[in-house]
């Protein structure tokens, strides 16, 4: 008799890490994408109802609401999304006996550290996105039992926008860009952070971890390294935050240390320089 595959429910499946996620099913893994057109999760009755349907064993929560700058001016939407849909899932999944796995982010934390954060330490978040998406950890934490936070950061891969891709058409549109020097944290490729996702809601190792490409750069460093790798000759100059405003304060230092993932026994993600060539690669193939 065939086992039965492992049934991986995605939420937020046309995003740029859902994408990536759904793609990634095998025989053993069977993995269910759904996105804001299938399944709203701002509404508890259809949380209930998709995931007692699907009974996934697991949930990958990747949906949420990401316009950071925007978020200022619309703090009920970012919070009816990031706090209370991650509540109804939670809910649900709890009801299905489901693990519930919640991507989270850096803007955690206020960035005005020198040193990587750890997973203990204090949150404090200074916009609305990352407060919102402080809400919805806190608010899985009371709720769940069976549930991992996965705080990532500067996310880029094939699917969707990214800086990556901004910088790729800005270099084919001008010969010189500039880019803010003064942020410094880690560049997360979406194939390396969704295979560790997969591995992760496989095992009973609940609680809270931080997944970024290892190493650590600044959106200067990050940008003249996507120009070298690529072999593209511009001129690119550093600039400052102050120099650069933007609506939503951004953290100024939030590079993340990966202890749970040594304390775990799992195999940390690749330097982000190694895994920036490889999506290079797999974008020009």
């Amino acid at each position: 008799m065939n086992e039965r595959a492992f049934t991986l429910l995605v939420t937020g499946a046309n995003g740029q890490l859902g994408q990536e996620l759904v793609r990634m099913g095998t025989e053993k893994i069977r993995i269910v994408g759904y996105g804001r057109d299938r399944l709203d999760i701002t509404n508890l009755d259809q949380c209930r109802e998709v995931i007692a349907d699907i009974r996934p064993d697991a949930i990958i929560h990747a949906a949420a609401y990401t316009a950071v700058d925007k978020a200022e001016s619309e703090p009920d939407e970012a919070y009816r999304i990031n706090a209370l849909g991650t509540r109804n899932l939670a809910i649900a999944a709890r009801e299905q006996a489901a693990k519930l796995c919640y991507i989270s982010t850096d803007y955690v934390f206020d960035g005005i550290g020198a040193a990587p954060y750890n997973e203990y330490d204090n949150t404090n978040p200074q916009s609305v996105y990352g407060k919102s998406k402080r809400a919805g950890e806190i608010l899985l934490q009371s709720l769940a039992d069976r549930y991992f936070i996965v705080r990532t950061s500067w996310v880029y891969g094939k699917y969707g926008n990214n800086f990556v891709k901004t910088m790729l058409k800005l270099a084919s549109e001008r010969d010189s860009v500039t880019v803010v020097a003064d942020q410094i944290g880690s560049p997360t490729y979406t194939y390396d952070l969704a295979q560790f996702l997969i591995e992760l809601v496989q095992t009973e190792k609940y609680g809270v971890y931080h997944a970024s490409n290892t190493g650590s750069c600044s959106w200067y460093e990050f940008a003249k390294a996507i120009f070298e790798e690529s072999g593209i000759p511009i001129r690119t100059e550093p600039c400052t935050t102050e120099q650069f405003p933007r609506p939503a304060p951004r953290p100024a230092y939030s590079v993340m240390d990966h202890s749970a993932i040594r304390q775990n026994g799992f195999k940390d993600l690749r330097p982000w320089r190694e895994a920036l060539r490889a999506f290079l690669k797999e974008l020009k193939a």
